[in-house]
C-alpha cells in the first residue's frame, strides 16, 4: 500500500473490528462519583459507541485510581482514545502510561496485533506528511514509550530520507536541544522509557547527510562529553 494515510484509515477501521467484541458488550462499570455522576458510570458501563467524546476523553485523562476497574474500562474505549490521540487532542506521555496501566501487553494477540499495526502505519504518515497532526516529537513519545523501545521507529526514519521526514527531523533536534533534553531524555509521563541510550546513537549514525552541521556538532559535544 502506497498511500500512508490511506493505510492508517485502514489500521483504525481494524482496530474498531477487533475491539468490537467489547465495544458492543456491557459490564457494571463504577468509579469517583465526585469526578463523574451516576449517570456518567451507566453511559461508560454500556456500549462504547453510546458514550459522548467529552466522556472518553475524562477516561482519557483521568487517574486509574478513579475507576474500580480502569484495565477493563480504558481496554474497551482504546479505539476511541486512539482516535483522540491521533487528532492531537490528548497529552501523548500520558496516554501511553495510561496504557501501561492498563496492561495492553497482555491484551488477546488480535488486539495487540491491531494496535500495533496503528502505531507504525501512524509513524509511517506522520513522517511522509510535513507539518503533520501535532510534533513529531510528541508522537516518538506516545510509540515509544508505548512498545518500551525507540529500535522500529528511529529504523523506520531512517528508511524515509525524504524532504518530509528530515523536516520532522530538524524540528526534532532544534527541540532536544533548546530544552537542553539529550544527554538524558525520557519518554511516557512518568518517565518510563529512558531515550538517550537508543537516541543518541542514532542520530550519530545519521551524520551529515541528515542532520545540519550546527546541529550535529551539538549532539557530537552531548554524546561525547
Amino acid at each position: 500500500m502506497n498511500d500512508p494515510r490511506q493505510r492508517l484509515q485502514d489500521a483504525l477501521d481494524a482496530l474498531d473490528t477487533a475491539f468490537a467484541p467489547l465495544s458492543r458488550t456491557t459490564f457494571p462499570e463504577g468509579g469517583c462519583t465526585y469526578c463523574h455522576t451516576e449517570s456518567d458510570l451507566e453511559v461508560l458501563a454500556g456500549p462504547t459507541h453510546l458514550v459522548p467524546e467529552q466522556l472518553v476523553f475524562s477516561v482519557a485523562c483521568t487517574t486509574p485510581d478513579h475507576w474500580d476497574d480502569f484495565p477493563a474500562l480504558y481496554r474497551r474505549l482504546t479505539p476511541r482514545i486512539v482516535r483522540l490521540l491521533i487528532d492531537d487532542q490528548l497529552d501523548h506521555g500520558m496516554f501511553a502510561s495510561r496504557l501501561l496501566a492498563a496492561g495492553w501487553r497482555d491484551w488477546p494477540l488480535a488486539e495487540r496485533s491491531a494496535l500495533e499495526e496503528v502505531w507504525h502505519a501512524w509513524w509511517r504518515s506522520a513522517l511522509g506528511t510535513y507539518p503533520c497532526t501535532g510534533r513529531i516529537t510528541d508522537i516518538l513519545e506516545a510509540l515509544a514509550a508505548t512498545t518500551g523501545t525507540l529500535t522500529p521507529w528511529l529504523t523506520t526514519w531512517a528508511e524515509l530520507p525524504t524532504e518530509a521526514s528530515d523536516l520532522h527531523l530538524s524540528d526534532a533536534l532544534d527541540e532536544w536541544l533548546m530544552r537542553d533534553e539529550l544527554a538524558d531524555l525520557r519518554l511516557g509521563f512518568y518517565g518510563e522509557l529512558h531515550a538517550t541510550p537508543e537516541l543518541l546513537p542514532w542520530l550519530l549514525s545519521l551524520g551529515d547527510e541528515r542532520i545540519g552541521a550546527a546541529q550535529l556538532m551539538e549532539v557530537e559535544r552531548i554524546a561525547y562529553q
